[in-house]
């Protein structure tokens, strides 16, 4: 019998409020956050309006022009993020509940989440100190090199899936290379990122470094994406959204990382073991619900093992273990709102119109354990067509389709049929197949035999519109900098261009 968490350490019922220049102040309005768990009022938070959404980019502004933090050497910068990574750890099991009861994923899955959030802050800390730049041989008496600088004022837009870690995913190498920062979390999931600010007051950052503006993306978002006295906008989230937010950014041509949507391919050849690649496509799709960007929400699987692994998916997808995150035995949990929980049926619907084979799930879970929880059993369908919107569209919920090959090039044509191009995985024994396959998808993110690995020191990011630019490793940190090249005479004598001026 589960082991239920009914008291959670962490305390929700107190003020969440905006933070702008190293202080917490009220926003215009309330908004009332809902455990995704139970469906009932979580807490208040604070949101902005107009008035504190310029106050946070001015003073991120006057940060990035006249504070201390664009101007520090590396080392000091490197410290603080390594205090940041530190007071992050310590905090580790309250921040931890807090995703759980603001997003619904089990802790467990949060734990890992706050481990890595850390982790970032730390990859950054050490990376900033390492030699940067470039001199170049050119004709005496110059000398030319080539650096790196901030790019100044960072607006940053975080989605609800991973409300920290992609936080940290954006600030961490926003602020090793000296940039000051605007972050708007999602209006579901805010409440880790106010208490990452209290955090960051805890070891001085510098005020208006770091600002923190709570709402929904037409309030807060678009005018942090048109102001002029930004400089560069990260978003993740949707295609939709993120075309909206390029289009913002030619207010000033400002720098644009985006990423975005995916709907990621599992390919599964029949020579490889059928009960493995059954326990990795679970955790391809299943894993926080499905709402991961890059979810393996499409398995694509050799005719003659098709039927087969349908049938072992199906049978372990109906085992798994939904429930309150909290709950110490859940192995999924709800998702995290009810306009998502409906979103997901409206597609789970669609499919059963399109002709698809619903195989197992398909419907909102109730009963006591789940209350008004907005959870959806694990789905599967199959028998579908390439053109069906199930399999074309990304659904971003515990939602599977499963399609059929005969030959290795169907296998990539099927898997490349797609305007979003994030991820995609091969399992086979044959390392040759496995080499010539990965070579063929159009896609970012890749995986032999293995599926969600993710490491801070790798790219992150997708191609198609699956996004712009790169995150993470040393990508991630020159996405937060500008190129300059600097030339210096070292015998400036005159050039004599012109030479008859008596």
């Amino acid at each position: 019998m589960a082991q239920t968490l009914t008291a959670p350490k962490v305390k929700v019922d107190r003020k969440w409020q905006l933070f702008i220049d190293g202080k917490f102040v009220d926003g215009a309005s309330e908004r009332t956050l809902v455990n995704p768990a139970d469906g009932k009022p979580l807490t208040k938070v604070a949101e902005a309006g107009p008035k504190q959404v310029e106050a946070a980019i001015k003073a991120a502004r006057t940060a990035f022009d006249k504070g201390p933090w664009p101007r520090m050497s590396a080392l000091e910068r490197a410290n603080m993020l390594f205090k940041i990574a530190d007071i992050i750890d310590k905090n580790a099991e309250e921040l931890s509940e807090l995703e759980t009861l603001n997003g619904g994923k089990p802790l467990r899955e949060a734990q890992y989440d706050i481990a890595d959030t850390a982790n970032c802050f730390r990859y950054y800390a050490g990376l900033i100190t390492k030699p940067t730049g470039t001199t170049v041989d050119v004709p005496a008496p110059s000398v030319t090199s080539i650096v790196r600088e901030p790019i100044g004022v960072c607006g940053q837009i975080v989605p609800w899936n991973y409300p920290l870690l992609m936080a940290a995913w954006k600030l961490a190498p926003a602020l090793a290379a000296g940039n000051t920062c605007v972050l708007k979390p999602s209006e579901y999931t805010p409440l880790t990122a106010i208490r990452l600010a209290e955090l960051l007051k805890e070891v001085d950052l510098p005020d208006g470094v770091v600002n923190i503006v709570l709402g929904d993306g037409p309030k807060v978002g678009q005018p942090i994406a048109e102001s002029k006295l930004v400089d560069k906008i990260a978003f993740t989230g949707s295609v939709k959204t993120g075309k909206i937010i390029a289009q913002a950014a030619l207010s000033n041509l400002k720098k644009v990382t985006l990423e975005l949507g995916g709907k990621s391919p599992m390919i599964v050849f029949s020579d490889f073991d059928l009960d493995t690649a059954v326990d990795y496509a679970l955790f391809a799709i299943y894993c926080n619900s499905g709402q991961v960007c890059s979810a393996g929400s499409r398995m694509i699987v050799e005719e003659s093992i098709y039927d087969d692994f349908v049938a072992k998916m199906a049978e372990r997808a109906k085992k798994i273990r939904v429930g309150p995150g909290l709950e110490e035995d859940t192995e999924m949990g709800p998702l995290v709102s009810e306009p998502q929980m409906k979103r997901v049926l409206e597609y789970i619907e669609i499919g059963k119109k399109e002709g698809a084979k619903l195989i197992t799930g398909g419907e909102r879970l109730k009963g006591d354990k789940y209350g008004n929880g907005f959870y959806i059993s694990p789905t599967i369908f199959s028998n579908v067509k390439p053109s069906m919107r199930i399999v074309q569209e990304e659904i971003f919920g515990p939602v599977v389709v499963v399609q059929k090959f005969k030959s290795e090039e169907e296998a990539v044509e099927l898997a490349n049929d797609s305007d979003y191009g994030l991820a995609g995985a091969v399992f086979t024994k044959d390392i040759t197949r496995a080499h010539k396959v990965v070579k063929q998808l159009k896609a970012g993110i890749t995986w032999v035999n293995a599926y969600h690995n993710t490491y801070t020191e790798c790219p992150w990011g997708g191609y198609k519109q699956s996004g712009w630019g790169r995150e993470l490793g040393t990508f991630g940190l020159e996405a937060y900098t500008e190129i300059k090249q600097v030339n210096i005479n070292l015998d400036p004598i005159p050039v004599g261009w012109f030479e008859n001026q008596e």
